[in-house]
């Protein structure tokens, strides 16, 4: 399932290709005509070397961390290799739409899976409570508030709440007199990604398909983004996971609480990101980076997510 390769051994196997399988590279040498030659073909490298290159991510153990991810992609293999099949697919400075949908036809294959099937069987029933008011939609002036309202679910996010944004959405495209759109939310966590409580209640995959890509957050947000550059801004805090990040990161300008703490943990439920995160997450930090987030499933603090350009700023929000 995996492949390794050495950067710092000139006769490690040199091919590494779309369809070939998860391929990581390990090693400290990135200047040498071999080590170029991987470091942009490759799924993602591991060093414990300090670096700032964006295909490589430095782990205080490269061992434990190849055997970690190498434990996950066996537990997961078919969302491991659509995963790394959709972020080589996807191209960040291509307009988003091809981009969504892609990850949404992908998204739907593992939904209709073995995998997802499998950790919904271990979940068992489920039901998602109800919320008044799901998300709050304020104008102050020029600028319009959409604030995620579910604190006591960590503002996971659900169908409800995602109407009421995709309201919101739609009135700061229409009117043009907004000048500035703010993505916030109420209680201890900006968004904790996709309320699990909800997975698995729509069995129509190809609709499934169709709404998230003809109803889209990300779509909305990257439009707005377009227009309104760092003007279209997310104040995030507490834990920002999957969806919740992934929203985030269309947004022209992200600010960070010191506490906040990212990642991307789709694949423990035989999935990957859904909300156009292989798109707004690979943007900003490269797909290299966002295999290794949806691999390992390791979360960033607010210094590192800074460091990756994953946010924009840190300060103090709350």
């Amino acid at each position: 399932m995996i492949a390794t390769v050495d950067l710092d051994d000139p006769d490690s196997p040199a091919a590494a290709v779309p369809g070939a399988g998860i391929v990581i590279a390990t090693g400290t040498r990135f200047d040498t005509a071999h080590a170029r030659h991987l470091l942009s073909r490759v799924t993602c490298t591991l060093t414990e070397t300090d670096t700032t290159d964006p295909r490589v991510i430095t782990v205080a153990s490269v061992p434990d961390a190849l055997a970690e991810i190498t434990e996950r992609c066996r537990q997961w293999p078919q969302a491991s290799a659509i995963c790394d099949d959709v972020l080589r697919a996807v191209d960040p400075a291509a307009p988003a739409f091809a981009g969504v949908i892609t990850e949404s036809l992908a998204y739907s294959v593992l939904q209709a899976g073995p995998e997802f099937a499998a950790w919904l069987a271990a979940r068992g029933p489920a039901s998602v409570p109800a919320a008044a008011e799901p998300m709050l939609l304020d104008r102050d002036g020029d600028t319009l508030h959409l604030r995620f309202n579910r604190p006591q679910r960590h503002n996971a996010f659900d169908n409800a709440t995602r109407a009421v944004l995709l309201d919101g959405l739609a009135v700061a495209a229409a009117d043009t007199a907004i000048d500035q759109v703010v993505l916030s939310g109420i209680g201890p966590s900006f968004c904790s990604g996709g309320d699990l409580a909800e997975f698995g209640s729509f069995t129509d995959v190809a609709a499934a398909h169709l709404a998230r890509t003809r109803h889209s957050p990300a779509l909305g947000l990257d439009a707005l983004t377009a227009r309104l550059g760092a003007r279209c801004r997310a104040e995030i805090h507490g834990q920002v996971l999957g969806s919740g990040l992934e929203m985030a990161a269309f947004c022209g300008r992200v600010t960070a609480d010191p506490a906040t703490v990212v990642g991307l943990p789709e694949l423990s439920l035989g999935l990957i990101p859904g909300a156009g995160g292989t798109v707004s997450v690979t943007r900003r930090i490269g797909r290299w980076r966002t295999a290794y987030l949806i691999l390992s499933g390791r979360t960033l603090d607010a210094q590192t997510a800074l460091d990756w350009g994953l946010i924009d700023e840190i300060a103090v929000l709350r």
